[in-house]
């Protein structure tokens, strides 16, 4: 059974770094999509970013793009997400998720993704 473990959240000032990591065990992530959504407290789920099982498509929030890099390394069984240049709305607690394999398409969509970990807390703050 796939297990997704979250890990890489911290506090941060504004404008640093985080490099978040999403292992999996139970199966290969060959043939998954992978997605990072992020929810803060008050607000709905919001989908951030979705690699493809190859890794050759990506697709990210407009809030996050050219700040947010994410990739995967599948002799790891673990996907990544860089994220620079952070700003205080950028807090969140930060999930990822996998589906079974969509070919080249990647959709941030929170609906269509259904093993989920259990998240890692992001705080963006002086």
């Amino acid at each position: 059974q796939l297990q997704l473990v979250e890990s890489g959240g911290g506090l941060v000032q504004p404008g640093g770094s985080l490099r978040l990591s999403c292992a999996a065990s139970g199966v290969t992530l060959d043939y998954y999509t992978i997605g990072w959504f992020r929810q803060a407290p008050g607000k709905e789920r919001e989908g951030v970013s979705c690699i493809s099982s190859s890794g050759g498509s990506t697709n990210y929030a407009d809030s996050v793009k050219d700040r947010f890099t994410i990739s995967r390394d599948n002799a790891k069984n673990t996907v990544y997400l860089q994220m620079n240049s952070l700003k205080p709305e950028d807090t969140a607690n930060y999930y990822c998720a996998a589906r079974p394999a969509l070919g080249s398409w990647c959709p941030i969509i929170s609906g269509m993704f259904g093993s989920w970990g259990q998240g890692t807390q992001v705080t963006v703050s002086s």
